[in-house]
């Protein structure tokens, strides 16, 4: 199968762009549907003229004794459980990896078609699969794992439907995108939306606009991604070979996460229950798109079989350059990754194109993104490692079962076409023999030094901001020994069935005074209509630019990703910020990202223009954390908000049974303990 040859079930379904009004309208009926409709008509129609002519000759003594002989059995059956004549449950698809070809991109995709819908059908389901050998239950999108790859261009519309068959409640997230105007689309379990409860069906509608390059979704329930529900998600823009300054002939997809033994419920209960202090579940192994292989005698607890698993392999035309997008889709490690004997180019950030640098080691946070370009041209050897190692400094406790460093195969090819057969990748390609860099590897957790990237298309960055919000960012240890995470003085906890952008929303259309006295400041923590102990919400009126100045006193580092928005790094360090920090910064076109990490002890300055209006969460990126509270919303533009209709559909899910099936633990379960 070639890479751009996808699996026909996700193939996404081009149909002709709505029109504004209508991207949040009910699904129009397929044509199969429509003739089904007729058939059930027809059928109808034929058994009223049956019935009407049963009734005419009643007189009939033969269908009198057949009328007797049917109540009989209908009456027997009320009693007697005929299993036979039960209506069969469609035999379940096995679980299996997503082929690696899938993550290969489109290399005759078309820059400037024009705007399209594209669908995807999604069923989530539970199973059990053996990613590096090692069995575990997982939740899966079509019974495959990773996720499907969404790709589209700069304006157009994707519908996601999403049928829950778990028996989980669910969410999606689109990371890193905007979702402007269609703020209830952006998955947030609590804040835009309520779970999709099992059994539900609910779909995503919304236009990719004024962005492109490289992001990901992953579910928004308790820490549910870390079971399989993740994937990548490809931009493409018509200005994409202007922006991206090294020319490349592949572009593929290369996701790395930490990878868990056991299902994250049960490691988020253990996690969050007393005497903790915050010791993060440890990862058991790591994956490359979805792979790795364990030696099964170094896990005998475990249910294991690794004579399937491969490394992932990525076959590269040699003597040419090829763009690499690597995404942090875990829970938890940074990774710091590496090609033997390759340098590699840094062009994009986030879903921000920079002008190229070059290094030979990659930091990578959860959520952060970056493509890179490497060069085919090693005159040494055709096959070389992909290192990707977890820095296992940052973790609370050591796990000896654990194995730190996942590996991917590079394996230089003489042609690559889609006529191929070396596309089909099936086998496990010959261990390479390439040589590690000499560098010392990174024992602290800190986001890559990002001073020398500068995006290609500069943006201007509002020279002073309108107010600065301080976020003291620690763990705290309070009554029943339960270790929570804050912002300043609260904790959060999600409302799974009455999210905070609805309640703002109705509480100000409604004239509630302790929403719309909100309205005649323009910034600061509404304390009135949100309970902050488990609530900071920052509301916002007008066009404001708003600094975020965050202190982490915690001993690990935190990747802060903000909903809705890129933001200006402006700076980080280690301690205190200087007194100086303002008459030092340097404004002339710092990066733009959406994930930037505050290191242990440290601090970072983000800057963004609050143009967006909605309800956008602020988190820590690192799952754990952010379901022991290290969360805070932004309520930009309230005036606006007020004028939001959520659709009917988006409200609805909170109605259904089972929407809390899954989520995180109160704390009060350990009261008393």
């Amino acid at each position: 199968m070639n890479g751009w040859a996808r699996t026909e079930a996700e193939n996404v379904q081009e149909r002709p762009l709505l029109k504004p009004e209508e991207l949040n309208s009910d699904i129009e009926q397929s044509e199969d549907e429509e003739e089904e409709l007729e058939w059930k008509e027809d059928a109808n129609r034929l058994n009223r003229s049956v019935l009407s002519s049963l009734v005419r000759t009643w007189w009939s003594p033969f269908l009198r004794t057949l009328f007797v002989i049917l109540t009989i059995g209908v009456i027997t059956s009320y009693f007697v459980p005929w299993r036979h004549l039960s209506s069969s449950k469609p035999t379940p698809i096995p679980a299996r990896l997503r082929p690696q070809e899938d993550y290969i991109l489109n290399p005759n995709w078309d820059f400037n078609a024009a705007p399209t819908r594209r669908e995807y059908n999604w069923t989530i389901s539970d199973h059990e699969l053996n990613p590096d050998g090692v069995y575990r239950s997982m939740i899966l999108i079509n019974s495959q794992f990773p996720g499907p790859l969404i790709e589209c261009n700069e304006g157009d519309e994707i519908w996601i439907h999403v049928h829950n068959r778990a028996v989980n409640a669910t969410s999606f997230h689109w990371h890193g995108l905007y979702q402007n105007g269609t703020n209830w689309m952006d998955g947030t379990v609590g804040i835009s939306q309520c779970p999709i409860a099992p059994g539900a069906d609910f779909t995503y509608k919304f236009r990719v606009e004024n962005q492109s390059g490289t992001y990901w979704y992953h579910s928004h329930m308790g820490v549910q991604a870390s079971d399989g529900l993740v994937g990548p998600f490809v931009i493409h823009s018509k200005k994409e070979k202007d922006l991206q300054k090294v020319p490349y002939t592949s572009d593929r997809v290369v996701m790395v996460q930490d990878h868990y033994y056991d299902l994250s419920g049960a490691l988020l209960m253990h996690y969050l229950e007393p005497d903790r202090e915050n010791a993060e579940p440890v990862p058991d192994s790591a994956l490359i798109n979805g792979r790795n292989v364990r030696n099964c005698d170094d896990v005998p607890s475990r249910k294991c079989d690794n004579s399937t698993a491969t490394h992932a392999q990525f076959l590269l035309e040699k003597g040419q350059n090829h763009r690499l997008r690597i995404i942090n889709v875990g829970a938890f490690a940074e990774f710091q990754m590496q090609f033997d004997e390759h340098e590699f180019a840094v062009t994009e950030v986030d879903g921000t194109y920079v002008t190229p640098e070059y290094f030979h080691r990659l930091n990578i946070n959860s959520a952060q993104r970056y493509s890179v370009i490497i060069n085919a041209t090693n005159e040494h050897s055709d096959a070389f490692w992909l290192r990707a190692r977890m820095i296992t400094h940052c973790f609370a406790e050591e796990k000896p079962e654990m194995a730190e460093e996942v590996r991917g195969i590079l394996q230089y090819t003489l042609v690559a076409t889609p006529e191929n057969s070396k596309y089909d990748i099936t086998t496990e390609l010959k261990a390479p023999t390439s040589k590690d860099w000499t560098e010392t590897i990174e024992l602290i957790c800190k986001d890559l030094n990002t001073t020398l990237l500068h995006p290609v298309e500069a943006v201007a960055v509002p020279e002073k901001a309108d107010t600065q919000i301080y976020l003291r960012s620690n763990f705290e240890i309070g009554a029943w020994k339960l270790s929570r995470g804050f912002f300043n003085s609260s904790s959060y906890r999600p409302n799974l069935t009455s999210p905070s952008l609805q309640r703002a929303i109705t509480g100000l259309k409604t004239s509630n005074f302790s929403f719309t006295n909100s309205l005649a400041t323009p910034y600061g923590i509404n304390s009135q209509a949100f309970y902050i102990e488990r609530e900071l919400v920052y509301t916002t009126t007008g066009l404001r630019v708003i600094d975020i100045l965050i202190q982490n006193f915690d001993d690990g580092n935190h990747p802060m990703h903000l909903h809705g928005y890129k933001f200006f790094v402006l700076a980080q360090g280690h301690g205190y910020p200087p007194a100086s920090l303002y008459s030092t910064l340097d404004l002339s076109n710092p990066l733009r990202r959406d994930t930037a990490s505050v290191e242990a002890f440290g601090w970072t300055l983000l800057r963004f223009v609050a143009d967006n209006p909605g309800m956008w969460p602020l988190h820590c990126h690192i799952s754990w954390h952010s379901e022991a509270g290290l969360l805070m919303q932004f309520l930009v533009q309230a005036e606006k908000v007020a004028k939001i209709e959520v659709p009917e559909e988006v409200q609805e899910l909170c109605q259904a049974e089972g929407i809390e099936r899954g989520k995180g633990p109160e704390d009060d379960i350990w009261f008393g303990q």
